[in-house]
């Protein structure tokens, strides 16, 4: 079965595509604001890099977040669009367990962190395990200042993910044992999503279109502010 992956939850656009062979190619760009303009074409271009026809797509997985309310819903949107289209189930996974994953071969706490803008950031822990990660606390909304805290007081070596992170960098250096993970591991892969897609696909953990919702865990900017997120 070949799974089609979309991730806009953050200023990265993302999608993949891929099957029981692994990923058969992939696209990331950065397109800050450029959501909705950018996804269409960049899937277009994947299916041909990959020589793979949308029509042949057997699942689609998406980033159902948390990220930036205007990116994640295009994403979304996008994605049901075309499961629906094809009439074929969808995954859902979150920006976060996309962040930890990717660094699962670390031994060391793994604190993800998506840049939620406002001051504040969307965080998760995770602990590695074989084969994966485990999550710890979280999905939760936090000043960055709160997350230093929390691993201050956990006080073990910690990988810091995500583009929360790197932006937030200054606060997050004053905590002993803390690491800021390298600029490959500030967005989400659509890569990786596509990855631990396959394996739920294997499991046969699909869900309709219909029963998947974005994970916003605040009210958009859009709506408190008069500006988009």
């Amino acid at each position: 079965m070949l799974i089609l992956g979309i991730d806009t939850a953050t200023d990265q656009v993302g999608c993949a595509i891929g099957g029981q062979d692994g990923v058969l190619a992939h696209q990331h760009l950065l397109a800050p604001r450029r959501h909705a303009e950018t996804l269409a074409p960049q899937i277009e271009a994947l299916c041909a890099l990959a020589e793979v026809p949308l029509a042949r797509v057997g699942a689609v997985a998406v980033d159902l977040g948390p990220g930036l309310f205007t990116g994640l819903r295009v994403g979304f949107t996008t994605a049901v669009t075309i499961a629906s289209a094809l009439e074929v189930p969808m995954v859902g996974l979150t920006s976060l367990d996309l962040l930890a994953h990717a660094a699962h071969l670390t031994d060391r706490l793994v604190a993800a962190a998506v840049d939620a803008r406002r001051g504040e950031v969307f965080a998760a822990l995770y602990r590695p395990v074989p084969g994966g990660v485990q999550q710890v606390s979280g999905p939760t909304v936090a000043r960055p200042e709160e997350l230093a805290s929390e691993l201050q007081a956990r006080n073990e070596e910690c990988l810091l993910v995500g583009d929360g992170a790197r932006r937030h960098r200054d606060v997050f250096a004053g905590v002993d044992h803390a690491h800021l993970a390298g600029p490959e591991l500030a967005h989400p892969s659509a890569a990786v999503l596509v990855a631990l897609a396959h394996a739920r696909a294997v499991r046969e953990e699909f869900v309709a279109p219909r029963e998947l919702s974005p994970l916003y865990l605040r009210e958009p900017d859009a709506q408190k502010f008069g500006g988009a997120a």
